[in-house]
């Protein structure tokens, strides 16, 4: 196996005895497209599997070796699956003034993964900071568990 910044040369290395050529360029594509699909919401089963699909038609080699959770019954309830989704927090939302350890997102099954303000990421985010008006906080959870926790973000 031969690892390469990108596909310009895989027929020289194979015929030059690589099994398999790994491109950077595309493993880093996957990787951006995963993070992509999961900030709009798509849910993380979806994801993987897409994911799965692509480097099994890709890497011959590699074929049937990306197993996990997607593999179980494809009908399941898109619903109960993880999933990214941001809530941008307007003028009159509940939250708006409040240090994060006053909103108990906890009883909601979601998780607050990241806080972005101003365009920038904050992932560590600290019990006594205050939510400002414009800041889009990034939960994590099943679809009822986020929203539940966007409904305590926006109107208490």
């Amino acid at each position: 196996m031969v690892v390469r910044l990108d596909d310009s040369d895989v027929e020289k290395l194979r015929i030059a005895g690589a099994t398999e050529v790994v491109a950077d360029l595309m493993e880093a594509s996957l990787m951006l497209a995963s993070s992509t699909l999961m900030l709009v919401g798509v849910p993380l089963n979806r994801v993987l599997r897409r994911i799965r699909e692509t480097r099994e038609s890709r890497y011959e080699l590699f074929r049937g070796f990306f197993r996990g959770m997607t593999d179980a019954s494809e009908g399941g309830d898109q619903a109960l699956q993880p999933r990214l989704h941001s809530v941008l927090l307007t003028a009159g939302a509940k939250a708006i003034g409040k240090p994060f350890s006053e909103i108990n997102l906890t009883g909601s099954g979601a998780e607050v993964t990241a806080l972005r303000r101003r365009n920038v990421k904050t992932a560590a985010l600290a019990p006594d900071m205050r939510i400002e008006e414009g800041d889009v906080v990034v939960l994590m959870g099943i679809e009822a568990a986020v929203a539940a926790a966007e409904m305590q973000l926006l109107q208490g």
